[in-house]
């Protein structure tokens, strides 16, 4: 297979997710931008997770000895993701993990639902030198969030993040930045000004829209998210009324209104690739980043978990088998890679572009 050429970047993507040579099977650049599941355990059940209906690695934290020789294996290392599926503040040597990457001069940032964030939790994430902390919090209204998250602690959520904004001005620390994350669906669109509200009143100066990602085969699904909840190239002229007056409203409190992928929510939601021959080749992420689950096993990338029938498809390889600079050019990868440059992409990665965005 010939190399084909580097599309084009979101202009405000970080530099760890740029790629500076031609894609093929093969990847000369080590990734500087690891995903890194420090836990899978959650203590919600939310209704659009993989984890909440099947996942099939057992729980488990990674500890202190674990984490450092997991990130020995990446040299290239400029920005860590501390998440994947669970919630990142179940695991107490949490902070403890990001002093170490500091000390690496490494970018570090992690999603989490907001109903561990306690006090000492608090004031021990504002002075471990995180760089961004991302609450996912999917609507203001306390009864569409239990619904969504499996359990009624909307309120909790918002006292701790309030709390927190209180303990970073008493500690006199800037970080880390606050950020607020919503998965965009059809239950909740209409609670989209209402967040960007509650994120101003909060002291949260950045709200994103992310798109839903659902298994393409109904049969798989069992429980799972599916295309009826989507938005993402469907948007009703309601809807974009809605994202029109998040806008202007995030414009008018000072808010950054975005979407994830560093573009903005409408265009996020409304531009599915569905006339483009083969849209899935606009990925980079299997040249560019690296995701370890809590067992070790190096997946394409964060998304695939949730797109996928067969988890086992998914696994290129295990660190603790086989170190990251041999898997990530082994025969598995090269074929991932391959494949997604072809016509007939992974399973996980035939829906990007198409039923959901990249």
């Amino acid at each position: 297979m010939k190399d084909v050429p580097i599309p084009p970047s979101a202009p405000h993507l970080p530099d760890a997710y740029r790629l500076s040579e031609a894609r093929g099977e093969h990847v000369q650049a080590q990734p500087r931008c690891v995903f890194i599941e420090v836990t899978n355990r959650c203590n919600l059940a939310c209704a659009a997770c993989v984890r909440s209906v099947r996942w099939p690695e057992p729980p488990r934290d990674l500890t202190l000895d674990e984490f450092d020789a997991l990130i020995e294996q990446f040299p290239a290392l400029e920005r860590a993701v501390l998440h994947g599926i669970g919630e990142p503040l179940l695991n107490r040597q949490l902070p403890e993990m990001i002093r170490r990457l500091k000390k690496r001069g490494v970018t570090v940032l992690f999603n989490s639902n907001g109903t561990l964030l306690t006090p000492d939790r608090q004031e021990a994430l504002a002075l471990s030198g995180l760089d961004e902390y991302r609450l996912s919090l999917d609507s203001a209204d306390p009864r569409l969030y239990e619904s969504l998250r499996g359990r009624p602690l909307f309120d909790r959520v918002v006292r701790n993040v309030r709390e927190f904004v209180a303990t970073q001005k008493r500690l006199g620390v800037k970080g880390p930045k606050l950020s607020l994350w919503c998965i965009g669906m059809k239950e909740n669109i209409e609670q989209l000004p209402e967040l960007v509200r509650l994120a101003g009143e909060i002291g949260i100066a950045e709200v994103y829209v992310q798109r839903l990602v659902y298994l393409l085969d109904p049969r798989q699904r069992r429980g799972l998210a599916g295309p009826e909840q989507t938005l993402f190239g469907r948007l009703a002229a309601r809807e974009r009324e809605i994202v029109a007056e998040c806008a202007r409203l995030g414009k008018a409190l000072g808010i950054a209104f975005r979407a994830s992928g560093a573009t903005d929510p409408d265009e996020s939601l409304s531009a599915a690739r569905k006339g483009e021959e083969r849209p899935w080749r606009a990925c980079l992420r299997p040249w560019t980043t690296a995701y370890i689950t809590a067992q070790g096993n190096a997946l394409p990338c964060c998304i695939a978990p949730f797109a996928a029938t067969h988890y086992d498809e998914l696994v290129l390889g295990n660190i603790w088998e086989k170190s990251f600079v041999e898997i990530w050019n082994d025969a598995p990868y090269r074929r991932w890679r391959g494949r997604l440059l072809g016509d007939s992409p992974p399973e996980a990665c035939s829906g990007c572009g198409v039923c959901w965005s990249l």
